[in-house]
């Protein structure tokens, strides 16, 4: 027996017309390269909308048609979420941080036929130009004014590639299982992969987002959105504000700059906030250096990467904000757990606080999720069998996009395996111990670079650190600690390897410490172990022959 119930397809344009109806009022604030602090609203970003779909349509995009973004977080972007998606494009977000090579291979890999480009990166469009065989055309993110100078012909303008077009548009009945965006996985190892999504699992990881122990969006709130817009759909943020009447900031190409973020904070009012550790660093030391508080900013979202404690601590201990602990992927929307603390934890020493803080939290209704071992076998949550995570559920992706084989990660029908490596406790909750590739095995046994760096970067002299597995003639690896001093400290090794001591367990204890200017980071902002690994690939231990 079915139930006798309405049968709407979840799809994007509901989200929008919702919007538009209830929350056309709400504010939009922008950093951008031709105007320094832009402010509209929803209302005028739909109006806008309509005629970018329709612009869109007179250059000949159809159903199924994959528009590439190479832009920052702005509000003509968030036009482009909307307009491309909804009339049954695919919206394809390409990260302008990648290596020149993979945006081209991207491009053609998607088969994108229209680019709409931020001023900024048209020099990266004009050197691949040639290599960009499935472009038609290319859209310069600014008005007429502002047009940057090109050796690229026929370029336009977006504010006056929609300029002429009529502010009404007939949005078509979708399939929610149609495409509505794709996102590449940054392709550390290999070429990036697709991720396809849909209306479908898009506005189901919506309904999860605005859940009230998860992004948290409210009409009070003014929210600060960091994590870039080319990287999993911005976490969801892009569709859950909007579907709440959040206020949003866009902090353009300044999303790296702690001043730029400190200034949004207070000027604009901003209570909650997104993005990736590294992002928080400079915020948090930028704040110190100018001997200010972080208010009224209240709540802060930090995933991407694990989040060591004492940025946590701090956030809580200097500037009387949360900071809510999270873990996901580009292949699950991306939300997969988060640590909301349960009743009664303010009232917990501070040991447990910060044992439960280091945690990434629970799945989110929707994830299903099992951790198993080299053989595949499922391990018990116990909080200390250590696995391999695998997830599944309705918005977790079930291949990749024209991967043209089978996918190792999907090897086991019904699963994704993520590649982290994960304890879970008896109640849910994970603890990430490392990825798969950068797990450090010395003498047989398991050593988690994410702790070894959580504590390390406790030290009050340590800005950042990161740890990677060295060869070693007789424990097979040993872990290097990697740190970047904070200005003005000259930490010693000595003084780097007695904090440890106490904290972890005696054989965990780097053999070395290796003090250097920067950290590299990945194109979503995460250490690179892989740069690191190059970095150090001739190192010798110390008294080693």
């Amino acid at each position: 027996m079915h139930g006798l119930m309405m049968d709407t397809p979840l799809v994007i344009t509901d989200i929008m017309r919702h919007a538009d109806r209830c929350h056309g009022d709400t504010e939009v604030v922008s950093v951008t390269v031709d105007t320094p602090r832009h402010r509209t609203t929803l209302r005028e970003i739909f109006h806008r909308a309509r005629k970018l779909a329709n612009a869109l349509t007179r250059a000949g995009i159809k159903p199924g048609d994959r528009v590439a973004t190479l832009a920052w977080n702005d509000y003509r972007h968030l036009e482009l979420y909307y307009a491309v998606s909804c009339m049954g494009a695919v919206l394809h977000t390409i990260n302008p941080r990648l290596f020149p090579e993979q945006v081209a291979y991207i491009v053609n890999h998607a088969e994108d036929r229209l680019l709409f480009v931020d001023p900024m990166v048209l020099p990266l469009v004009e050197k691949l130009w040639p290599a960009l065989e499935s472009l038609e055309q290319v859209v310069v993110l600014t008005d007429d004014a502002h047009m940057p100078s090109s050796a690229l012909s026929d370029l336009v303008s977006y504010e006056s590639f929609i300029a002429d077009e009529a502010d009404s548009f007939d949005w078509p009945d979708l399939d929610e299982r149609a495409a509505s965006s794709l996102c590449y996985t940054s392709g550390t190892t290999g070429n990036p992969k697709g991720v396809l999504f849909s209306h479908r699992s898009t506005v189901l990881h919506n309904f999860v987002a605005l859940m009230g122990d998860s992004l948290g969006c409210t009409r009070r709130d003014v929210a600060l959105v960091v994590v870039p817009m080319f990287h999993a759909n911005s976490w969801g943020l892009a569709y859950a504000a909007p579907s709440i009447g959040t206020k949003m900031v866009f902090p353009g190409p300044k999303m790296g700059d702690g001043a730029t973020l400190a200034a949004l904070i207070k000027e604009e009012s901003i209570t909650l906030a997104a993005g990736v550790p590294t992002v928080w660093q400079l915020l948090l030391n930028h704040a110190r250096e100018a001997g200010i508080k972080l208010a009224p900013l209240r709540r802060v979202s930090v995933g991407g990467s694990a989040c060591p404690l004492a940025i946590m601590k701090e956030f809580v201990e200097k500037h009387d904000c949360e900071v809510l602990h999270a873990w996901g992927m580009t292949e699950m929307s991306p939300i997969g757990t988060l640590n909301a603390f349960p009743h009664g934890f303010e009232e917990w020493p501070e040991a447990e606080q910060d044992a439960l803080r280091v945690k990434q939290g629970q799945p989110v209704l929707g994830v299903q999720m099992k951790i198993v071992d080299d053989f595949g076998r499922e391990l018990p949550w116990d909080g200390k069998s250590a696995g391999v995570v695998k997830v599944r559920g309705p918005f977790v992706c079930s291949d990749y996009f024209k991967l043209g084989h089978p996918s190792e990660a999907h090897s086991e029908t019904g699963w994704f395996a993520t590649g982290d490596v994960a304890t879970m406790d008896p109640d849910g909750v994970m603890q990430i111990t490392d990825r798969a590739k950068d797990v450090i095995k010395s003498g047989g046994e398991w050593i988690s670079s994410i702790d070894l760096e959580n504590i390390a970067s406790g030290h009050p002299k340590v800005l950042q650190a990161a740890v990677i597995g060295i060869k070693h003639s007789k424990w097979d690896e040993r872990p290097l600690l990697i740190v970047v001093p904070r200005p003005g400290e000259q930490p010693t090794r000595e003084e780097i390897l007695g904090w440890l001591q106490g904290r972890i367990a005696r054989w965990w204890t780097p053999d070395d410490v290796a003090f250097v200017e920067s950290i590299p980071l990945t194109a979503t902002g995460k250490i690179s172990k892989l740069e690191l690994r190059k970095q150090f690939a001739d190192y010798v231990w110390p008294g080693a022959e």
